[in-house]
């Protein structure tokens, strides 16, 4: 499961983004009454759609191919799996246990994302 990719997706642009640059290129859905890119016509930049979404089995997965696991203490490293997930500690921790937490998480050779 860790050797599956996601799909490539296009960046998906706001209409006439390159026209004004208050309008910036983040997604907006094209509302207009006449719009061409609302209507889908051809030559005209893409809109999301449901045919663009992720597989279901390697949706939510970080990029390294391991899933994402928060931890906020060490006792939570103990449930994790080494193979399939990967160790994402809390911006809540300090210092001193976010050490510890690290320390123990090389022992048990887990890999740490942050």
């Amino acid at each position: 499961m860790s050797q599956a990719k996601k799909k490539r997706k296009p960046k998906f642009r706001r209409q006439e983004y390159f026209r004004y640059k208050k309008l910036g290129s983040g997604w907006r859905r094209p509302r207009g009454r006449h719009s061409k890119m609302r209507k889908g016509l051809g030559g005209k930049m893409i809109s999301p759609s449901i045919g663009y979404g992720t597989d279901a089995k390697v949706r939510g997965m970080h990029p390294c191919g391991l899933e994402d696991v928060l931890v906020n203490n060490i006792y939570e490293l103990d449930k994790i799996d080494k193979d399939t997930q990967a160790v994402r500690i809390s911006r809540r921790i300090g210092k001193k246990k976010r050490e510890m937490i690290e320390e123990k998480a090389r022992s048990l050779e887990l890999k740490v994302l942050n």
